[in-house]
């Protein structure tokens, strides 16, 4: 089977290479040159676990290819799938004008039956607009070539992404088309060999599902920071509150970490395009709109919690901050709570030095190289310390020296932002300790 995935960001560039791996022939298109070649090279323009191995492997197996042309593939393929960036308008609506430039490629040049399907997360009613403009290009043409749309929206969570494609918890496509419904099942039948996870909707049901399901998410995250700033000043411990609501069925555990708010490329965007789609539609989405305000408020909090530590002045005082990214396992630092906090910091007069992992030449791409101080490890950044912050859990952090800290800071002071510490223990060796949720 031949498939065209155009868009090699993060869903395409994974999609593309989790297909080639099950034996499908995958061309993936992008019209930046400088990536298409360093991707035939088998560089990587992401961070993700596996991915670099994977790709140079299905490249040297011959079922994996790159190209800066649609048009060269398009009459070989049954199968185009539109994984575009749709990032957000100054109003929070998602902007469609990549993939309705894919639609119109696509409807110049098809001459044969062929799916378009829509992987890129879209507001509802996108599905139409896409088939509007390929019947455009066809009419312009004179052609009455046979085509479907599809709506495949992708469940990738970034540093799991192959995982998560390779065993899908479940794989939505909406579609009005039962021939497009069976060339979709053939396509992803090597990914059901362990049970049926597809489910088949219309289509603006699955583009609904996808906004949903990371609103929901989000939503989760956003009221566990508020319960968390509630038991600050009641005296409760959210660690045990989030326990105890957790073993609740109904409920369940997952995505009840409070922290210092959530980021990355897909729950604020999307939170904030679901709020224009029912602005545009009439309805106020009233619960969202609070989880966004909460999000955004809780990215401060860290800052807040220091300025209270040192009577409301730290100018003067040096900073280390670990972690950058969004979250770990990846160096996106798209809407990272360590780009509020380093700003407030800045301009509250004090030193920042930072670590990362992954993310420090993303840092380096976004605030430049005077910004802040990078360090090369993690004890580097604690160095005359007057406070450490823990920003992103990856796992070096989870267990520091704390006799070295203790060393080399200027004030032994931990503001965790994502409660992995103990805070009996570091108070036992001589440390101040705050995170969230908990006096």
């Amino acid at each position: 089977m031949n498939i065209a995935i155009v868009g090699t960001g993060y869903v395409g560039l994974v999609s593309g290479t989790c297909f080639a791996e099950m034996g499908i022939n995958v061309t993936c298109v992008d019209i930046d040159k400088a990536k298409i070649d360093k991707l035939l090279n088998g560089e990587i323009p992401i961070y993700e676990p596996g991915l670099d191995d994977m790709v140079k492997r299905n490249i040297e197996a011959g079922r994996l290819h790159f190209t800066t042309d649609l048009t060269e593939v398009l009459s070989d393929v049954e199968v185009v799938f539109s994984a575009v960036g749709t990032p957000p308008d100054e109003d929070g609506s998602a902007d469609l004008k990549y993939v309705l430039a894919v639609a119109k490629t696509f409807g110049q040049n098809i001459d044969k039956y062929t799916i378009l399907v829509t992987k890129s997360t879209v507001p509802v009613g996108t599905a139409q607009k896409v088939k509007t403009a390929v019947k455009a290009e066809l009419e312009k043409r004179g052609k009455d070539v046979p085509f479907d749309v599809a709506s495949n929206p992708e469940f990738l969570k970034e540093g799991a992404a192959i995982k998560d494609f390779m065993y899908p918890d479940r794989v939505v496509v909406g579609t009005e088309s039962e021939q497009a419904r069976k060339v979709m099942s053939r396509l992803y039948k090597p990914f059901m060999l362990s049970g049926e996870r597809m489910i088949f909707t219309d289509i603006p049901s699955a583009e609904m599902i996808k906004y949903a399901a990371n609103s929901m998410l989000a939503t989760r995250i956003s009221f566990m920071n508020d319960i968390a700033n509630l038991c600050e000043l009641v005296g409760a411990d959210v660690n045990m509150v989030r326990k105890g609501i957790g073993a609740d069925s109904r409920i369940g555990k997952k995505f009840l970490y409070p922290g210092c708010g959530y980021g990355g490329s897909c729950f604020p965007k999307d939170v904030k395009a679901l709020i224009k789609t029912a602005e545009k539609n009439g309805y106020p989405m009233r619960v969202l709109k609070a989880v966004e305000e909460v999000n955004q408020k809780q990215k401060e909090i860290l800052f807040d919690k220091l300025s209270a530590r040192f009577g409301g002045d730290i100018k003067g005082k040096t900073v280390a901050m670990w972690g950058l990214a969004f979250k770990p396992e990846t160096d996106d630092m798209r809407e990272a709570p360590s780009l509020v906090l380093i700003e407030k910091l800045k301009d509250a007069g004090a030193t920042v030095k930072v670590y990362d992992p992954v993310a420090m030449d993303e840092c380096r791409r976004r605030l430049g190289n005077d910004a802040v101080t990078y360090c090369n490890d993690m004890y580097e950044a604690a160095i005359d310390a007057d406070a450490l912050m823990l920003v992103t859990e990856w796992n070096q952090f989870r267990m520091p020296s704390l006799p070295v800290l203790k060393k080399t800071m200027a004030q032994p002071v931990i503001i965790d932002g994502r409660n992995i510490y103990d805070r009996d223990y570091l108070e036992e060796n001589g440390f101040s300790y705050t995170c969230i949720g908990k006096n």
